[in-house]
């Protein structure tokens, strides 16, 4: 590989983030013996998703043995369902193992990548202006990095505090407060029952009602993650039962949603359980087939909205002024503070970094009809930049860091190739990737997310740029080694 481009500090490959991915790829690297790379961090420390998501109540929905890597297992998780703290600590501990500190860089925003053709390899910009090069370009953004913020008429006229779940206001005292939440997705669920006992008032602005089921959670006992530690095989094995459950689940995701019957019925009973006032439960009772959005798992959300304290508004806003809410009935809500639990940018992979590839190609005018990959990994026009929890590598069954990897495997693959046949840089194959993306897309189509509702999964258009419309071991298959024929390979 190349390391001439001039003016400017050069590694071998640079990364862009430092959550699970950036972290695990950086791992990857370096037991396969490349030691010239470095992490990119935008915040002030590194950690990803479970740094910025510390919002009261915050949690993964993957049990816990599941969402760590298998490379690294952790016999001391305190609970089924980990905690957020836990989570980035477990991040933390990653850092400090594997020595990554030095080679993570915070503070350090990239606003823009250029692929220097003549020399194969990329030019990339801090925000600061400072420019790096680097032969192999990995991005660690994931999808879920951008908070999504509503476009409601008046908002700037709000006087009170307002914020998003992934911005949490630690310093703000909630109590006694007239608090408004806008958004009823994944972090909501979690946060509105840690803080609905502390506010005077929670006004729960819902757009659309969620399947929420019951959380199957509690604490491991000591004897328990001693067991864990003492056998490890024991632990591989409970990880390994825990990935077939969930992956068989996938058959009502992706091959026969019919099967959703059976899990509306538990939410059926979970919302009959929980919620005894009819009117309440006709408006928490959705309006699209299960799991055509994401199903949501939780024992205190429900209710937590049948206190007293707590109003779930379903009429559109209409305006947003210095102190209210007014909704399309006319009706106007005082409320302190605003909080948002709208998601994130999710479609909007790789923004707001400006990325240029050959013949000056700009990335976010190649994918402005959506966004798109072979195997969700490499991107035609963009030689030697690999991203990693690309478009159509989400999942709504399994463990995200399996799909991660199998992506790290396929990285080092195409690496290897690189270095063993002499190779400045590789490019996948338009009609390669045409191909590819052709099939995914109609895969989607015979998928629970195509049975009739919008979600943050797709575009306006209907086209399906986040989630993976198979199972996680086909995708293992089909990224267990890249081949050279994929790609236009350059000396």
């Amino acid at each position: 590989m190349n390391n001439n481009l001039p003016n400017a500090p050069h590694v071998q490959v640079l990364i862009v983030g430092s959550g699970f991915a950036g972290l695990g790829m950086a791992i990857q690297l370096q037991q396969a013996g490349y030691s010239d790379f470095l992490l990119l961090e935008k915040a002030a420390e590194p950690g990803g998703t479970w740094r910025d998501n510390s919002y009261p109540g915050a949690a993964c929905d993957v049990p816990s043995h599941l969402y760590s890597f298998s490379f690294e297992p952790k016999h001391d998780w305190s609970r089924k369902f980990a905690p957020q703290a836990e989570i980035h600590q477990y991040s933390l501990h990653l850092i400090s193992k594997y020595r990554l500190a030095e080679r993570i860089r915070c503070n350090a925003e990239v606003s823009s990548a250029a692929f220097v053709e003549e020399n194969g390899g990329w030019r990339v910009t801090l925000s600061d202006g400072e420019e790096l090069t680097c032969d192999v370009l990995i991005s660690a953004c994931g999808q879920l990095n951008q908070p999504a913020y509503p476009a409601l008429p008046g908002l700037a006229q709000f006087q009170g505090q307002a914020f998003h779940s992934a911005r949490w206001r630690h310093d703000l005292d909630l109590e006694g407060k007239r608090v408004a939440v806008i958004g009823t997705g994944a972090s909501a669920i979690q946060f509105v029952p840690q803080i609905q006992p502390k506010v005077a008032q929670l006004m729960l602005f819902q757009r659309s009602a969620a399947y929420v089921l019951s959380k199957p959670d509690r604490a491991y006992s000591r004897w328990e993650q001693g067991l864990f530690k003492r056998v490890p095989l024991l632990q591989r094995v409970n990880r390994g039962l825990m990935y077939l459950h969930h992956e068989v689940r996938g058959l009502a995701f992706i091959s026969l949603p019919w099967l959703m019957t059976f899990m509306r019925r538990s939410f059926d009973r979970h919302l009959r359980q929980h919620i005894t006032d009819p009117a309440l439960r006709e408006r928490l009772q959705p309006d699209y087939p299960m799991g055509c959005k994401r199903i949501l798992i939780s024992n205190d959300y429900l209710p937590a909205l049948a206190q007293p304290n707590v109003q779930v508004i379903t009429d559109t806003i209409s305006e947003v002024r210095a102190h209210s809410i007014v909704t399309a009935d006319g009706r106007e809500h005082a409320c302190d503070t605003l909080i948002y639990g709208t998601g994130f940018a999710a479609t909007e992979f790789l923004s707001p970094m400006h990325i240029t590839g050959r013949g000056g190609q700009v990335l976010n005018e190649v994918w402005r009809d959506g966004a798109e990959a072979y195997k969700g990994i490499s991107v035609s026009g963009f030689p030697n930049l690999f991203i990693l929890y690309g478009p159509n590598t989400n999942l709504g069954h399994n463990s995200i860091l399996y799909m991660l990897e199998s992506q790290f495997r396929y990285v080092l693959g195409c690496m290897r190739l690189m270095t063993q046949r002499g190779l400045r840089w590789i490019d996948v194959k338009a009609d390669t990737q045409a191909r590819y993306n052709r099939t995914v897309q109609a895969d989607s189509h015979r998928t629970i997310w195509e049975q009739g509702c919008t979600s943050w999964y797709k575009l306006a258009s209907g086209k399906n740029t986040n989630n993976w419309p198979g199972y996680t071991f086909t995708y293992r298959f089909q990224t267990r080694k890249p081949e050279l024929h994929d790609y236009d390979c350059h000396r």
